[in-house]
């Protein structure tokens, strides 16, 4: 049987390990910790509708809106269907409204403009000074219940998940890469898949090549009120602070954008999260006096812009490195949580389009098995699950 090894336990990585194993691949998946430690695990939690992209990246909002249709159906309670509101205000330019409401009715992105006095009947913690708001089908995932049900499911279908087992070295047979080196000993391959997120560059440069990844990481702030039932949005360009989601019992404020060298990187500091506090206050009155429960980073799998990372493409990137005398290994970066599913369908359509299995994807139709069950708490013991956002983003 055809044999491949998925390197990293992110969402991304969990999703190929469960496209392949459907398809009758052989599948063991390596994760350095437990899984969602990385990225996944501190992300602000948004089910993306593509209605943040969509008048700059209509292919990337094109993808979240179809992906944020397919989570929905499959993924049960790792969902919360708050909805989303882009709110302007006063600052914030007429232009950027309407560009984003014509580019979401030309992708097919529901829309619906809301006067101020909706808006707040929607949202009471509205600022009185709201202009106007764009609903869109915006949501809320937990990073972690999606990574253990998916990985879950991916047992099932026979893949092998190993936590707590780092990557020490790539092999490298000629030309090809034949496998990987763990503590535990060696490991051979047909196809070695490289789904590590911010990390990809370290990996590769264990089979002697270089990827140069442009990681930049994003500082959050959860705090105890107010009560938001929706994703809240500024209608303005991306820029820090732009952002509330909702959880139980208060929101988390975000997010930012810097640089790092080190993926490992997560630190914040006390100007941050004043920035981020000030700028929430004038979405949310009172939320810069709200008690915090907890500060956390995250690290964004950016690949390519420029080194403030706004400007870096969302969109994911399929790196086959067989032009760089590597083949059988290829490294998926970039990307959000919210399209992780069809990152893992590209990646398997690569990889079985190389070692001749003709299976289709079917993970945009089967439900994940686990996800309307009781059983996250047992599966997240069981796959080491656990990040700054996995304990937020429990719902009601």
């Amino acid at each position: 049987m055809t044999h491949a090894i998925v390197i990293g336990g992110g969402a991304t990585g969990v999703g190929v390990a469960r496209d392949l194993s459907l398809r009758g691949v052989d599948v063991t998946l390596l994760e350095r910790g437990g899984l969602g430690a990385g990225t996944t695990g501190r992300s602000h939690g948004v089910l993306h509708s593509g209605a943040r992209y969509a008048a700059v990246d209509p292919e990337g909002a094109a993808d979240c809106i179809r992906e944020n249709r397919i989570l929905r159906e499959i993924a049960g309670t790792a969902v919360s269907e708050t909805g989303g509101l882009f709110v302007q205000l006063p600052d914030d330019p007429n232009d950027a409204f309407e560009r984003r409401a014509a580019a979401c009715e030309e992708l097919g992105i529901s829309v619906e403009r809301l006067d101020p006095k909706t808006a707040r009947e929607r949202e009471p913690e509205l600022p009185s000074d709201v202009e106007r708001a764009l609903a869109v089908p915006d949501g809320v995932v937990s990073p972690g219940r999606l990574v253990a049900v998916t990985a879950d499911a991916a047992r099932r279908n026979g893949a092998r998940i190993r936590t707590d087992t780092p990557v020490t070295d790539v092999l490298v047979d000629g030309d090809r890469v034949v496998g990987v080196e763990t503590a535990d000993g060696r490991l051979r391959a047909d196809y070695v898949v490289n789904a590590t997120g911010a990390w990809a560059g370290e990996i590769v440069s264990l089979a002697g090549i270089e990827l140069r990844m442009a990681p930049t990481k994003g500082a959050m702030v959860a705090v105890s009120e107010p009560d938001v039932g929706s994703v809240l949005n500024r209608s303005r360009r991306p820029s820090d602070g732009d952002i509330a989601v909702p959880y139980r019992g208060g929101v988390v404020l975000g997010t930012t954008s810097t640089p790092v060298e080190d993926p490992d990187d997560v630190a914040t500091d006390g100007a941050t999260v004043e920035r981020l506090l000030g700028e929430g206050e004038a979405l949310l009155p009172g939320v810069a006096e709200a008690p915090i429960d907890r500060v956390y980073c995250g690290v964004r799998p950016l690949y390519g812009g420029d080194r403030d990372g706004r400007s870096a493409p969302r969109g994911f990137r399929l790196l086959d490195h067989t032009e760089e005398g590597r083949s059988g290994f290829l490294s998926i970066v970039g990307g959000k949580l919210t399209t992780h599913r069809l990152m893992a369908e590209a990646v398997s359509d690569h990889v079985c389009g190389v070692l001749g299995i003709d299976e289709p994807c079917r993970t945009h139709e089967i439900p994940l098995p686990a996800a309307e069950g009781t059983r996250f708490d047992e599966l997240c013991e069981q796959f080491d699950v656990g990040g700054p956002a996995d304990e937020t983003f429990t719902f009601r």
